[in-house]
């Protein structure tokens, strides 16, 4: 049975003193809210903190409210996955984002894991999330305590996936993130936060905490986000297709944003895909076709579920599935 290694827990009563906790111990230290991931990953020896400063406590994270300059919603990232999926105004107003929390991992790790940990989690790789000693029986690999990419041998960077649900939805929906740091608080755009590096996956850094989740207005837009995993719950994502559409009275696309999830280390949008959209009534024909842009895009590697070459063609499907969905005046 793998155990938790010891440490320190320090639960944090505000924002300010998380951020001043986490510059004291440096490095040692690890923030944690639902720890749905950390605390595995800690079994594995994955991650290794002395401390671990906890977020449950504090109330900001927990707030969901409506921002004046653009008329959208902001979620804190503290808010549960659970809450998340079944609040109403989120239900209501931007569904793709309940839809996403609502198909991560099984109702009791949703009950616990954040949004602001879903958006965050660690890229995964089929021979990284393993116990310490199978890691340690191959050798171990570039993203911890090793020096090679079991992947691609002669890779010069880690290529674990990136697996959040939410990301993707957040991004298509042009979404900002609020980050509080040692230097101060500063707000990017959701697609600004992910690098294509398995190992450095988060334009952040490991002291700055994510805050909240600001997404702006979408009145004549529709998301949708698809998922494909081997199992109906508990799965990561092997493929997430998120898209979001907006069209005129006539039916013609005048904006349009496709990303995909579980095919690189972050992220991944498809403009080019997109663009294929707008100015056009959409079809199945031209949903196809703007799914074999996205198809060529899409590079999976052999490093997580099922068939390389099914994930491949089935981003097809998916994508096209997507659009058609997010096309429908009537889901």
């Amino acid at each position: 049975m793998m155990r938790l290694p010891p440490f320190r827990y320090i639960a944090a009563r505000t924002l300010e003193e998380a951020v001043a906790t986490k510059a004291k111990y440096g490095a040692q230290a690890m923030y944690v809210a639902g720890g749905t991931d950390l605390y595995p990953k800690m079994k594995r020896r994955q991650f290794e903190p002395q401390v671990l400063i906890g977020l449950r406590g504090i109330p900001e994270l927990r707030a969901l409210s409506n921002h004046g300059e653009d008329g959208g919603l902001t979620i804190g990232a503290g808010l549960t996955l659970a809450e998340v999926a079944e609040h109403p105004q989120i239900v209501q107003r931007y569904p793709a984002v309940a839809r996403a929390a609502a198909l991560v991992s099984s109702p009791q790790l949703r009950n616990a894991g954040t949004i602001g940990g879903n958006l965050c989690v660690d890229t995964r790789c089929t021979y990284y999330d393993q116990s310490y000693a199978w890691r340690r029986a191959l050798g171990f690999c570039m993203k911890k305590d090793g020096d090679t990419c079991w992947v691609a041998l002669s890779s010069p960077r880690c290529l674990a996936v990136s697996s959040s649900d939410c990301a993707p939805v957040v991004i298509a929906l042009e979404g900002r993130v609020r980050l509080l740091g040692p230097e101060g608080e500063r707000v990017v755009p959701a697609e600004a936060l992910y690098r294509n590096d398995g190992m450095h996956y988060l334009e952040k850094s490991p002291d700055e905490l994510l805050v909240d989740i600001r997404l702006p207005q979408r009145e004549g837009w529709r998301a949708v986000y698809c998922k494909l995993r081997r199992r109906g719950t508990i799965d990561f994502p092997i493929l997430g297709v998120a898209v979001a559409l907006r069209t005129d009275v006539q039916g013609v696309c005048r904006g349009a944003r496709i990303v995909l999830g579980a095919v690189a280390s972050r992220p991944l949008p498809v403009p080019q895909a997109a663009e294929t959209l707008i100015g056009h009534t959409i079809t199945p024909e031209l949903a196809q076709e703007a799914a074999r842009i996205a198809f060529k895009a899409a590079r999976p590697l052999d490093n997580t579920d099922m068939a390389l070459s099914y994930r491949k063609k089935i981003t097809l499907t998916y994508v096209q599935r997507a659009i058609l969905q997010a096309a429908s005046r009537h889901p």
